[in-house]
């Protein structure tokens, strides 16, 4: 009775713990998107829909994303030179769409293609950063629409090369006595920063909102995994805000497009996909407008995440202004996200990487493999030294439980004997196991705590392994060349000897060497373990092993081989308190008998 009691409160507390992680979480409400108001003008004949300009809460000049899309003509370029990036920005229309992570292949084949992250709106993927202005309601100059550059706009720039030190401006006339320059500068890894400046040389003040956005023109592909959130992201007021593709267009359908706003100091907002983020950074201290946008471009669907200051900034003649902002786009490197988060005080910037609810728990424990990882040389090592580390944590928990467990093997007999005794009355059976149990001081429910430990760091290190781009390519030995990725192997091919892929036939004919160890380790802890008193629980733990060894084959490999090696450790250390009890129980009741006849 109380072994069952303790099976359905493992299996309520697994329900809880993954379900709120994998169905609750990603469906938490987040504030109801406002809608603004949106016009569009003419200036000249260059239109602000081609500016796509982000568009501004009631009351600003400002265009829908959705307006107009940005035209695919041939541009100059001016390349991008850095230690981790190389790729290049359009002149015409000030387009940041063409970015290279020169530090990461698409595969484990080093002579793979490099990861692309930007691409041009030629592509098939548009995905590109742009700077720009909305104009004040009823700004004109000399009875004309101010001319804002757009995503036609050829700009001037300073320099054929933007590299770290060496910053770079595009310059535009608008021919209105208003000169718009973009400065870009850039450092080692993959931080941008912009300066959006306006100069006024004529005699008109003109008041402008400076915006900032990031076009993704087509529906981007996430993995589905519940665990790990891909699609818009941001903080605003020192919330992290994770939301959906889907929700986004479900919202905006009510919202002409909008899907989510929300007004802060500073922030970020951008797009996460599982390794890489590309986020808009405002100055911390400036008052600005976030909003993320379901656009069709072409008959095809895309979104938009956008910042516009919340507040014109007013260019008196004679006078300039100027707004300075930050971008990332590149890989999410967690010591990395943490040095920006810390130099240029953005707020939970590390949490674009998705370390999930346990974040409090998950974090430490990638420090800690990162850091064993630096000393080893190897994460699979420091997978395996991390192991250890926490069965020396709960080393006396677990002792404990281990020596009830050698108590309740060799009280297996006198147990056994009670079921036969009192098949026939089962209040009394279990009044007399329970008489027994206390007489030995046994608890029958510590078996099963060992693994119960062991939960919140399995999930924790799933998550790391799963969700951190230092996992990613990772190697073991061996045949494990990704510890992120599942063991390559498969015994239903023979190993590779069968030209064949039995997962076209059913997914889960797919059972590598490394599960198949982690299965033989679980049965070698099973044998240690006393068998239950029920028949029918004993023949449910006797198909455990067979079911975690499928269910783990699709788990990535690193997982796995913490799964055995902990295994392996808890049977050795099973075995040697199991051998001291045996030795030590003559002497017990030695004692048991002389206290007695005392």
């Amino acid at each position: 009775m109380e072994q069952k009691r303790l099976f359905i409160a493992i299996a309520i507390s697994l329900v809880v713990l993954l379900g709120f992680e994998f169905l609750v979480q990603p469906h938490l409400p987040h504030p109801k998107p406002t809608t603004p108001a949106i016009t569009s003008t003419q200036n000249g004949g260059t239109s602000t829909a081609d500016n796509a300009s982000p568009g501004a809460p009631a009351g600003k000049g400002g265009v829908s994303a959705a307006a107009g899309a940005v035209a695919a003509a041939p541009s100059p370029t001016v390349a991008i030179k850095a230690p981790s990036l190389d790729g290049s920005i359009s002149l015409r229309g000030a387009l940041l769409d063409n970015l290279v992570l020169t530090d990461y292949h698409e595969t484990i084949d080093p002579k793979s293609p490099l990861v692309k992250l930007l691409e041009p709106t030629t592509s098939d993927k548009p995905y590109y950063i742009q700077y720009g202005w909305a104009p004040a309601p009823g700004q004109s100059i000399d009875g004309a629409p101010v001319r804002l550059p757009d995503s036609n706009t050829l700009w001037k720039a300073s320099a054929d090369t933007l590299s770290p030190g060496h910053p770079l401006t595009l310059t535009w006339d608008n021919g209105q006595g208003l000169t718009f320059a973009l400065t870009y500068t850039i450092d080692d890894h993959y931080m941008f920063s912009v300066d959006q400046q306006v100069k006024n040389a004529g005699k008109t003040a003109v008041d402008l909102f400076p915006w900032s956005r990031i076009r993704r023109d087509y529906m981007p592909p996430t993995s589905g995994f519940y665990l790990l959130h891909e699609g818009p992201i941001g903080v605003f007021r020192g919330t992290l805000h994770e939301l959906g593709y889907k929700s986004i267009q479900k919202d905006g359908e009510k919202n002409d497009g909008v899907g989510y706003t929300e007004t802060s100091d500073g922030g970020w907002l951008g797009f996460t996909d599982k390794y890489w983020l590309t986020a808009l950074v405002p100055d911390q201290h400036d008052d600005m407008t976030g909003s993320v946008r379901a656009i069709s471009v072409n008959g095809t669907e895309g979104f938009q995440s956008d910042f516009i200051a919340s507040k014109a900034e007013t260019v008196a003649p004679g006078g300039t202004a100027s707004m300075t902002s930050r971008a990332f786009t590149g890989a999410k490197v967690v010591s990395l996200l943490d040095h920006y988060e810390a130099v240029y005080h953005i707020p939970s910037f590390d949490k674009a990487v998705d370390f999930g609810i346990f974040y409090f728990l998950t974090k430490p424990i990638f420090f800690a493999l990162d850091y064993l990882n630096h000393v080893l040389g190897n994460f699979g090592l420091a997978i395996m030294v991390f192991t250890v580390a926490v069965k020396l944590l709960f080393f006396p928990l677990a002792n404990k439980s281990y020596k009830s467990m050698s108590k309740m093997k060799l009280m297996a007999p006198k147990i056994q004997e009670m079921r036969e005794r009192f098949k026939d009355d089962p209040a009394k059976q279990q009044q007399e196991m329970m008489a027994l149990y206390r007489a030995e001081k046994v608890n029958p429910a510590s078996g099963c705590l060992p693994m119960v430990i062991q939960i919140p760091v399995f999930f924790c290190l799933y998550k790391v392994i799963f969700v951190t781009i230092e996992m990613r390519h990772a190697p073991f030995f061996g045949w494990i060349h990704d510890l992120s990725a599942t063991d390559p192997t498969n015994i239903f091919t023979l190993f590779g000897l069968i030209p064949w892929d039995p997962t076209t036939i059913a997914p889960f004919l797919h059972l590598g060497a490394w599960p198949l160890i982690m299965g033989c380790t679980m049965f070698l802890q099973q044998k240690l373990n006393p068998p239950p008193p029920d028949p029918t629980q004993a023949r449910l733990f006797q198909l455990m092993p067979i079911i975690f060894t499928f269910m783990l084959a699709h788990f990535p490999a690193g997982l796995v081989i913490y799964w055995s090696w902990n295994n392996l450790l808890s049977c050795a250390q099973q075995w040697f308190i199991m051998r001291r009890t045996r030795l030590d129980r003559p002497r017990m009741l030695r004692t048991e008998r002389k206290g007695a006849k005392a």
